[in-house]
């Protein structure tokens, strides 16, 4: 396809509601044809147009990446309540037990979801290539910066992939054809190379505390170059923990931008997240309909506009009473006895984040979870149940567990065995209450924060034999959690591959990335939680590629990783 000066046919991967920033349908839709000439009109149609793939991304950094980072492991589970509820043809039983086919529907998802925005972000900058943006009142460094936002939004779609299938087709134009799949070094290597020619392009922040407001900064594409190297090892069998730390130590010291840690533990998830300073990439709410709002949907309880006293507020839509954090405990009460999962009792009790979420008015609020008996902040009534429990007090409970078989048989825990009111949720996006309604989804989704840098850089020097620059660096970030002294700081005696995975799960709790890190580990398939054994088969550490895509394409282009 030539663009420049021929009429294109431009489909909805590139123009879909394009002014509004609204989703997009799935099918495919054909619009009328116009030229650039006659389409682009104005500085806000090339922005408005240039920011298309990036309303695809928000999609699929939302619940796409989520659930196959988190139900897979030891962090999240997708647990059936009431013997039906959730139960949705055992797709999430399979995720948690690593039985996925390639027919597996969440597989497909994040197939097709990375190679729509990359097909979208490629097609986009074609056409960018050819607008005269000087007769628009843009510059010609504008364009250099869109199209390498551009670029490095390609480098995280690939990193996508081969995070989770491997070597995947590389594409130099929309118009290829019949492209073969590269191996997970081609892979990693055009990755690379994206990244490093869009970083020199790419606009660095330059004061503290600037609205983040989606674009991709300097920062955040040598984040997606850390990340590259951080994980070389799982991706292609080479150790890189030295240029991760060289990169990231990099952004730490303000080479590709302004950015500090935040004060607090909420600062990078607040109402107001936007503005702090921690915040390296982040995707903006626009009044979260794509991003946050299915985190409230999917883990609150059904009466959950009770506990959060939002009942009656337009346009919020119901709760679902969905996935949970894996269990700490059996159901007798005694904590499980494996080193891995139960994530609640791994934030310490003097760890604020570890109290029940409870709103306090004016965008203040304290905790992360919900936890214990329910009550409505505002009236103190008791939330009831809608399900098993219907009409009965709520009271959250950190087990699974139901008589098998029901309803007289002893008590089973597993997936098969959730009730109600089984599983503590995450609140990690902020709730108001009806009076301060105005504040619903403001909060943005982290891509990347400072947070991640200091941990890969810990990790890092982890791995090279400097623990000690290691329990520094964390118990930097530690600090903030506590309101006195940390009471268990990382130390070089303490610090070991368990002990760094634990300030993973507890600091980025539900922020899309458990699957990577136990992987890197090497504890994805070789260790047991709660109701997961472990299998010791590391092919699992890939995703099979859908067959849905082997079909569209053929198996000698396009051949199954192995074990599927």
């Amino acid at each position: 396809m030539k663009i420049a000066k021929k009429i294109i046919s431009i489909k909805i991967a590139c123009l879909c509601l394009l002014l509004t920033f609204k989703g997009c349908s799935l099918e495919e839709v054909w619009y009328r044809e116009v030229t650039p000439d006659t389409f682009f009109t104005s500085r806000e149609n090339v922005l408005a147009f240039k920011n298309r793939p990036f309303t695809h991304f928000r999609w699929f950094v939302g619940e796409q990446v989520w659930a196959l980072q988190e139900l897979t492991t030891d962090a999240f589970v997708g647990v059936t309540r009431d013997g039906q509820h959730w139960h949705d043809g055992g797709q999430f039983h399979e995720l948690h037990w690593h039985t996925w086919t390639s027919e597996h529907g969440r597989v497909w998802n994040g197939w097709y979801g990375a190679n729509r925005g990359l097909a979208m972000a490629m097609q986009t900058a074609e056409i960018l290539a050819t607008v005269d943006y000087e007769a628009l009142g843009l510059t010609l460094a504008d364009r250099e910066s869109h199209l390498m936002q551009l670029q490095a939004l390609q480098a995280f779609f690939y990193l996508s992939l081969l995070d989770f299938f491997g070597g995947v087709p590389i594409f130099s134009a929309t118009t290829d054809q019949d492209v073969p799949r590269s191996s997970a070094q081609e892979t990693f290597d055009h990755i690379e190379q994206l990244l490093l020619e869009a970083i020199p392009h790419l606009p660095k922040k330059t004061e503290l505390g600037n609205a983040e407001a989606g674009i991709i900064h300097q920062a955040g594409a040598a984040a997606l170059l850390a990340r590259l190297y951080f994980n070389a090892y799982a991706y292609i069998g080479k150790t890189m923990f030295a240029e991760a730390a060289r990169v990231s130590q990099d952004i730490i010291n303000g080479v590709y931008g302004a950015y500090a840690l935040g004060t607090t533990w909420y600062c990078a998830h607040s109402f107001n997240n936007a503005h702090s300073p921690e915040m390296i990439w982040n995707v903006p709410s626009a009044n979260g309909r794509l991003t946050y709002n299915w985190f409230y949907n999917i883990f609150s309880p059904i009466n959950g506009l009770d506990f959060f006293d939002l009942r009656g507020v337009p346009g919020i839509g119901t709760s679902w009473n969905g996935w949970s954090l894996v269990p700490s405990r059996d159901p007798q009460g005694n904590l499980l006895p494996y080193r891995l999962g139960g994530p609640f009792e791994r934030f310490h009790d003097e760890d604020p984040r570890r109290r029940p979420f409870r709103y306090l008015g004016g965008g203040r609020y304290e905790g992360m979870f919900i936890v214990g008996e329910l009550t409505n902040s505002r009236t103190g009534e008791p939330v009831l149940g809608a399900q098993g429990m219907g009409g009965q007090p709520l009271t959250i409970v950190d087990f699974v567990g139901r008589p098998y078989p029901f309803p007289n048989g002893p008590i089973r825990s597993t997936i098969r065995d959730g009730q109600e009111n089984q599983g503590i949720r995450l609140v990690k996006v902020p709730m108001p209450n009806a009076a301060d309604q105005n504040l619903l989804w403001s909060a943005g989704q982290p891509v990347v924060r400072l947070t991640e840098i200091y941990f890969m850089l810990a990790e890092s020097k982890m791995r090279t034999g400097d623990l000690a620059g290691a329990a520094t660096l964390i118990n930097t970030v530690r600090a903030r959690n506590f309101e006195g002294a940390d009471p268990d700081p990382v130390t070089v005696a303490n610090l070991d591959s368990y002990r760094m995975l634990d300030e993973w799960l507890i600091e980025f709790l539900g922020e899309g990335r458990r699957r990577t890190d136990l992987i890197r580990w090497d504890k994805f398939v070789t260790r047991p939680w709660w109701d997961f054994e472990p299998h010791d088969n590391r092919t699992r550490h890939r995703f099979p590629i859908p067959q849905r895509a082997i079909a569209a394409s053929s198996p000698d282009l396009l051949p199954q990783n192995p074990g599927y």
